[in-house]
């Protein structure tokens, strides 16, 4: 099956979702071998991109063999949004945006950024149309990323795709979530499939809950969406994006690894992470996928805890050699959960901002550093 979003082709239908610290272009390419789909950078923060910040400079680059470059841009200012979509999309060659409207982070909400806005619909609009201006869909492809709405009283996705699609976004991917629930509980894909009843002119993608090869199939088979969204499911597991292509191509989906495939993955992951950032700071990236990647395996505390201070590849390698590579992983170990597990947490607005849904001036403070969605 294949997606088209915009001019760009996603073979199979996957995408890899935004993640921040986890989807630099080390990890994009490691995963872009197991297999087809759209890999995401890390969300970039307009405002920070507009101003020249040095750590945003280095989200925007792509490796030379990166094609499409798709990036994940977050702003809560229409102005900044538009300027820098053009800017990403003219100056360092960005083939596809996509916007956040899904972190749930309360430091973000409060302010109303992020899955606040949503429920001020003209500020939606305005920002969406901006980047779709800037962008000039025929080429650049917008998609929008949001949450089912902030809680279980106050749904948004369905006129947050029904504005999308009227702002000329390419297609929209729901992560099948409400903003309270943040990380925890079940992804609800029947909005998903709603999702898809309401949208009929763009691709609809969903998002939670694929942790498995089949998942991926079921997904489109139980809501009608025409693409997946892979978050969660694939830290520590980038062969999950294998296992996916071969569940759509109707090839049986391989076992889960054992131990000696997961430590090889895990070497290339660190040496590219080591070329890309310098071995200090890579080996301190690597860190937190190290618990990911031994996740299921009973390798024990001690290399855990090793692992997740690893200073050096020379150090890395020692301690990779000193664990058995024949060793199965526990029953279940591709829906054992990795990164972010909190919530349900209450949501937190700024006063009034649900008495005002027609006002589209941009929030004050909410562009902070925020991740996730």
């Amino acid at each position: 099956m294949t997606l088209r979003i915009g001019p760009i082709e996603v073979d199979p239908p996957v995408v890899l979702a935004p993640m921040a610290g986890v989807t630099n272009a080390p990890f994009r390419r490691l995963c872009r071998r197991f297999g087809g789909g759209l890999y995401v950078s890390e969300m970039v923060l307009a405002r920070a991109y507009l101003e020249g910040n040095e750590r945003t400079a280095q989200m925007v680059a792509f490796g030379d063999d990166e094609r499409p470059r798709s990036l994940q841009l977050y702003g809560v200012d229409p102005a900044d949004v538009g300027e820098a979509v053009a800017r990403l999309t003219a100056l360092d060659g960005v083939d596809h945006i996509d916007l956040n409207f899904g972190c749930p982070a309360a430091k973000v909400t409060r302010k109303g950024g992020g899955a606040a806005i949503p429920a001020r619909p003209a500020l939606l609009a305005a920002i969406v149309r901006a980047a779709v201006q800037a962008a000039t869909p025929a080429l650049v492809p917008v998609t929008v990323k949001f949450r089912v709405g902030i809680d279980e009283s106050l749904s948004t996705f369905l006129t947050t795709g029904r504005i999308a699609e009227d702002e000329g976004a390419a297609a929209v991917a729901l992560h099948a979530r409400t903003a309270e629930q943040h990380y925890a509980g079940s992804a609800d894909w029947s909005a998903i499939a709603a999702l898809k009843e309401h949208v009929r002119s763009i691709p609809v993608l969903g998002n939670g809950d694929v942790f498995e090869g089949h998942d991926g199939p079921r997904m489109l088979a139980e809501t009608g969406c025409d693409g997946i969204v892979v978050g969660r499911g694939c830290l520590g597991r980038p062969w999950l994006f294998r296992d996916l292509a071969c569940a759509f191509a109707g090839r049986p989906v391989p076992p889960p690894p054992l131990l000696g495939e997961v430590l090889a993955v895990l070497t290339d992951h660190a040496r590219m992470l080591v070329d890309w950032f310098g071995e200090h700071r890579g080996c301190r990236e690597l860190r937190k996928h190290t618990g990911w990647y031994l996740k299921g395996y009973a390798v024990g505390p001690e290399a855990r805890r090793s692992l997740a201070s690893v200073s050096s590849i020379d150090e890395l390698d020692a301690l990779l050699a000193s664990l058995p590579p024949d060793l199965a992983p526990e029953p279940g170990v591709g829906r054992m959960v990795r990164g972010h597990s909190n919530g349900p947490r209450r949501v937190v607005l700024p006063a009034g901002w649900l008495d005002h849904p027609d006002d589209a001036a941009p929030p004050v403070g909410a562009d902070v550093l925020v991740s996730g969605g």
